[in-house]
């Protein structure tokens, strides 16, 4: 049985909460790794050591170790960095916005497109300045720690953003975004197109549209991996399916959960969640 939905405002601006879901006796496939390792990059780690021993206790069930921590305190940029032994494995994770940080705000917001410092085409001036916050920390790691190793990079929200810039940089084995809002344009995409990319968006997340395709040029990278209403993984469905299943999504929601208390009102929300991104993955 597939994990509930969770319509809740904690699970949307606080998901640093909950307790990790991976299990030493089941240890998760790409991409639900993937995915619990993303919502487990907001854990407050880099400034309270209960969560940096959470963290680590967190990969350690799935046999992680030598966790890393990037951080950029002025810009906002926040991300760790594990190996597993078992299968060679790097793993990077980016924090997506936090709601009481200014300027991961700032850098959500700074949407005028600029020139990629790191490869083709252009991209997210907000993102880009977070991104860049913590490239050449990232960079030496990779020749040290995650040298000849598989390389997967996560992130949610905009911590999808600053995985797909990093993806662009250092070219790992599997990109895997949830919730991710558009980066940069047509050329910058193109230039991502030989990099292994999971783009996941569940259902009705509004984020997963921003900035609009029509404002300043900006495209998707990689076609979506959709997660329907009911939490079943669909690889690049046809629109029509896309629309009516968000119909149906956004009618039940407000049916069932829009006006309960401590409830996100809107589905286009709630989907944003990193837990409605998990229950595709992982059984309760």
């Amino acid at each position: 049985m597939t994990l509930p939905y969770d319509p809740s405002r904690t699970a949307l601006f606080h998901p640093e909460q909950s307790e990790t879901v991976f299990s030493a006796d089941a240890v998760p496939e790409l991409p639900a790794l993937a995915v619990e390792a993303a919502r487990l990059a907001y854990y407050r780690a880099e400034a309270d050591p209960l969560d940096t021993q959470r963290l680590g206790a967190a990969l350690a069930r799935a046999h992680f170790h030598s966790l890393t921590q990037f951080v950029d305190p002025h810009v906002g940029t926040y991300a760790f960095a594990a190996l597993r032994d078992s299968d060679n494995l790097a793993l990077l994770a980016f924090r997506g916005s936090q709601p009481d940080d200014v300027t991961d705000l700032g850098n959500d917001v700074s949407a005028v497109p600029v020139p990629w410092e790191f490869g083709a085409g252009q991209v997210h001036a907000g993102f880009a300045s977070a991104y860049a916050s913590i490239h050449t920390p990232i960079g030496q790691w990779l020749t040290t720690a995650g040298r000849n190793r598989r390389l997967v990079f996560t992130g949610h929200s905009l911590g999808a953003a600053l995985a797909t810039l990093a993806a662009a940089a250092y070219r790992p084995d599997l990109l895997v975004t949830l919730g991710g809002p558009h980066v940069g344009n047509a050329r910058f995409c193109a230039a991502l197109a030989d990099v292994a990319t999971t783009r996941l968006v569940n259902c009705c997340d509004i984020v997963t549209r921003l900035p609009p395709r029509q404002l300043l040029g900006y495209e998707a990278a990689g076609l979506p991996t959709y997660i329907d209403r009911e939490g079943a993984v669909l690889f690049n469905p046809t629109d029509e399916f896309v629309t009516a299943d968000q119909q149906a999504a956004r009618a039940r929601y407000f049916v069932d959960h829009a006006w309960t208390t401590g409830s996100v009102l809107f589905r286009d929300l709630a989907d944003h969640a990193p837990a409605n991104y998990q229950r595709a993955f992982f059984q309760e």
